[in-house]
């Protein structure tokens, strides 16, 4: 049985103190223009203050195009490159490992961009256009640039995000991605993006610079059995450090009837990682959780809404093993205890009802 505060290492020679990871949170708390604000970095500073053995930053866009929201951080352009400091230096002080994760909106791109919307082929409910080759290129690119600011940046790694139907998942989605050239058609031509994203990460970062990426286990257009291929082909090249699994509940039955009487957390675990680290993500919000996580075979756990509730969540498992998130709703004066900004707040009283007290 692995102990939540046994010291995890990665291939890249990275290590967090503990197995609890900062999930990477949607908050709406950066400028306009995506560098940080001083509320995000409070927010980044307090988890790892709070024990979390690595804090990831909310997903950061990789070009203006693929801005997914409103308030999101940016990793586009040098002009973020003071914040980015600010943020990474912060976390290390905290001695957490520091990881910023990569983002591209796609099809589900902010309409306030002002600009067109992408996505592999044309997707009319979104109103997004198919990318040509050379877009899907560009897009391959920016990726590869944004980690390599990431890494100027003091950052210790970056996370690609490869889940919830955004524009590299939709890649991966047989059902998403109708294309007919080089990015299309077998599972393995749908991850030549996301390939070609690792192999370019790994040849301009340097060695010791971590790299994960993060998939939904099923659903969001996606078949389990590719999911699981993928995966388990991933791990086993070594370009990754770590997969982060989207599961939205580790122990429930997958949806797919074929994979039904065997929770999520165990189809993935029982595959050959290699030296890749596995973790895992859905209701994950107590220490009793956290720890069945691991003796199901997860190398460590990332905590979401638990972490926007304690943001000293590992603490206090520590404290007591059998530690909870406490009763929803919450209060406002507690959240903002917990540097969770109005701006936040308010994206939580719009996006996650009964999460905050007389919303």
């Amino acid at each position: 049985m692995t102990d939540l505060f046994a010291s995890l290492s990665f291939s890249s020679g990275a290590v967090m103190t503990n197995r609890f990871m900062l999930a990477p949170l949607t908050n709406q708390q950066s400028h306009a223009d995506g560098t940080l604000s001083e509320e995000e970095e409070r927010w980044l500073g307090l988890r790892a203050q709070g024990g979390f053995g690595a804090v990831m930053t909310a997903a950061a866009f990789v070009n203006p195009e693929g801005r997914g929201f409103d308030g999101q951080l940016g990793v586009h352009d040098d002009i973020c490159l003071p914040g980015l400091i600010r943020a990474a230096d912060t976390i290390r002080a905290a001695n957490s490992l520091s990881l910023l994760q990569l983002h591209h909106g796609g099809a589900r791109a902010a309409m306030s961009t002002g600009l067109p919307r992408v996505a592999p082929s044309e997707d009319p409910e979104f109103g997004a256009v198919a990318m040509t080759q050379g877009q899907v290129e560009a897009m391959i690119e920016d990726f590869i640039s944004a980690a390599e600011r990431a890494e100027r940046a003091g950052f210790d790694g970056v996370e690609l995000h490869g889940a919830h139907t955004y524009l590299l998942c939709a890649f991966l989605s047989a059902q998403m991605n109708q294309r007919t050239d080089c990015f299309g058609g077998s599972l393995d031509n749908r991850a030549k993006p996301i390939r070609a994203i690792i192999d370019g990460v790994r040849k301009r970062c340097g060695p010791q610079f971590t790299l994960g990426l993060r998939l939904s286990g099923e659903r969001m257009g996606l078949q389990m059995a590719d999911v699981l291929t993928l995966s388990e082909q991933l791990m086993q090249e070594g370009g990754l450090d770590f997969l982060d699994l989207s599961l939205w509940d580790v122990f429930k039955d997958p949806v797919e009837a074929a994979y039904q009487g065997k929770p999520l957390i165990a189809w993935f675990a029982e595959l050959d990682r290699a030296k890749t680290r596995l973790g895992v993500a859905g209701q994950v919000r107590s220490g009793a959780t956290a720890q069945a996580c691991l003796d199901a075979g997860a190398d460590f756990v990332l905590i979401g809404r638990a972490a926007i509730a304690n943001h000293d969540f590992p603490r206090r498992v520590r404290e007591a093993a059998d530690y909870g998130m406490p009763t929803l709703p919450l209060s406002r004066a507690h959240l903002l205890e917990q540097a969770v900004s109005p701006t936040f707040l308010a994206y939580l009283e719009a996006d996650f009802p009964g999460f905050v007290e007389g919303e």
